[in-house]
């Protein structure tokens, strides 16, 4: 349930907090005073992608943030994808705190529970959060793959391993297409990899060589400067007649004799003794590399010939020794398959008819679960589009062949939302219906659909939502409670569509939070919290702000929505009554 959202320097909004709470809340307001920004602004904290274009004039930066509470199921899924992605996985309170920067620069920085995070830790959060349905969201906007994700997020269905079980047949496929080739690329190729496989041999390469020799060079080409800077710190410490050695050994003369009469310069004599030994062994450590310091000019030619040949390398198979080292070895894996083809190939089909068997068995499990599905998909949602005064007949149409020419990460089905708005018309693609009202009505009764009859754990040996007839309520602990965002759902519509659409919203309510933008007061006069966002003058710029209505000033908002600005007894009057009907 999403309990304050803040918003700072974004668009016309200059410092705005709000606190929702369960239930319907419904946020109303002037055409232009700002509503959708909020909505845009949640849609930012789930993923949505940010444009510096929205920073306030003047700001150096938008700031949104707000805090969500989880029930106990969707806390255990949030806390592994925070893990997942190395962010501190334990929430305080069962609530998550989530907070993104948009800079006027460009810069951008996304916070978890105060943590830095990326955008695509909150695209992975967001299904568990909230679902925001915007403005004008039409099937219109479905393309093949969408139509399919919406079946999918009602029955339930992870197609992720489907997804793994296609690529390793397309890797399995690509591999034999490469051996198969004609006979004349297949040469061209035999010769370009032996050729790089002797190339690289011929280098007898040893991994990290390369940062060895550079630092061999670096001694050899200043080999002078080494050995007088090592023999001048032996003579210092060791072989001038005023060493540090000498220096210490008369010191600790000195001290011996006071030690003969005081033992308190007992302890001072030993450590005099142990910095001797000390600055000797540094000493005879500078001799020895002084005496190591091979200053012959044909190493060092040596060493940059071959330091050149491992750059001329580098710049074709690798940035790294390393590289270059597996980029050979894979020319001798190429070359390999290559002279064994014939065996190489009949291992390769062996795999690529297991691969097919995995993926077929795998799709059409999911096929299966896809049309029954479907059925119950089409009964649930034909109900609630005719809940929403409408007279239609609906049908969800799963087609696809498993021809190997249809497979994809997601199966071979496809989706398509037939409906007849007319008694006696024959059922088209919802696409091509006509009027906006009622593309606004079936998309809120798809949504419902899924959200009233997703189940609570993903398909795959558990119950089909068939199960549950589409009238009989779930009992409210296998109900997925979340946040439900509709922008203006009700484009279009009005009288007695509208009213059957603020009915569906507050039965939406019941178990799970649903926030709404709305023109209309039928919808706004089901509000369990009513909210106004207005936009007033301040100082020479335009400022918006939202603001919780008391009962009054809620019958004064849906008189207005019912006359315009002038209030008149009759519009008030009406208003009181709309919402004693809807409470």
């Amino acid at each position: 349930m999403l309990l304050e959202l803040r918003v700072e320097n974004y668009a016309v909004i200059d410092n705005v907090a709000v606190e929702f709470a369960s239930g319907l809340n419904l946020l109303t307001g002037e055409t232009g005073a700002g509503k959708s920004i909020l909505i845009d602004a949640l849609a930012l904290l789930l993923g949505d992608k940010a444009s510096t274009d929205m920073v306030r004039h003047g700001a150096e930066k938008a700031v949104l943030s707000c805090v969500i509470e989880m029930d106990a199921a969707a806390e255990k899924r949030v806390a592994k994808i925070l893990e997942a992605n190395g962010i501190d996985s334990s929430l305080e309170d069962s609530q998550i705190i989530l907070r993104r920067e948009i800079a006027a620069t460009g810069k951008a920085r996304v916070f978890v529970n105060n943590q830095p995070a990326t955008v695509a830790v909150l695209r992975q959060l967001a299904p568990e959060l909230a679902s925001i349905h915007a403005q004008n969201e039409t099937v219109l906007a479905f393309d093949p793959a969408a139509r399919l994700t919406l079946l999918d997020s009602y029955a339930g269905i992870e197609t992720e391993k489907l997804s793994e079980l296609f690529s390793d047949f397309r890797r399995i496929r690509t591999k034999i297409t490469e051996l198969e080739q004609d006979e004349q690329d297949r040469l061209r190729l035999v010769d370009l990899w032996s050729f790089q496989k002797k190339e690289i041999e011929a280098a007898r390469l040893q991994s990290g060589e390369d940062e060895q020799l550079e630092t061999e060079k670096r001694v050899l080409a200043n080999s002078e400067k080494l050995y007088t800077a090592a023999m001048s710190g032996y003579n210092t410490l060791y072989e001038d007649t005023v060493s540090a050695t000498s220096l210490l050994r008369n010191a600790e003369k000195s001290i011996e004799e006071l030690a003969r009469y005081d033992a308190k310069f007992q302890d001072a004599s030993a450590q005099l003794q142990s910095a001797r030994a000390t600055i000797e062994d540094i000493a005879s450590t500078l001799r020895d590399y002084a005496e190591g310091i091979n200053a012959s000019p044909e190493r060092l030619a040596e060493i940059e010939d071959r330091l050149a040949l491992l750059d001329k390398l580098k710049r074709k198979y690798g940035q790294t020794v390393a590289e270059i080292i597996s980029f050979g070895e894979d020319a001798v894996r190429k070359l390999n398959e290559v002279e064994n083809r014939d065996e190489v190939l009949k291992l390769l089909n062996k795999e690529l008819a297991a691969a097919k068997t995995a993926y077929l068995a795998a799709a059409r499990a999911i096929s299966k679960k896809r049309f029954d599905a479907a059925k119950s998909l089409q009964k649930l949602a034909e109900i609630e589009i005719n809940g929403l005064a409408m007279k239609a007949k609906f049908k969800v149409e799963v087609s696809g062949s498993d021809e190997e020419s249809s497979w994809t990460r997601d199966g071979f089905d496809a989706v398509a939302y037939m409906i007849s708005t007319n008694v006696g018309e024959p059922q088209k693609p919802i696409e091509q219906i006509a009027s906006g009202g009622e593309l606004s009505r079936v998309m809120l009764a798809l949504k419902a659909s899924v959200e009233e009859g997703r189940p609570t754990s993903p398909i795959g040996g558990g119950k089909s939502p068939g199960k549950t007839p589409a009238r009989v309520a779930q009992p409210s602990s296998a109900v997925r409670q979340r946040t439900l965002v509709f922008d203006e759902i009700d484009t279009g519509i009005g009288g007695r569509a509208a009213e059957a659409v603020g009915r569906k919203l507050k039965s939406l309510a019941r178990n799970n939070q649903v926030l709404c933008i709305t023109h209309l007061p039928q919808i706004a006069s089901f509000a369990d919290h009513h909210y106004v966002i207005e936009k007033r003058e301040s100082a020479g710029r335009v400022k918006t702000t939202v603001r919780p209505l008391d009962a009054t000033e809620r019958r004064e908002e849906v008189a207005r929505m019912l006359s315009g600005a002038k209030l008149t007894d009759a519009s008030l009057k009406h208003a009181e009554q709309l919402i004693k009907e809807n409470a």
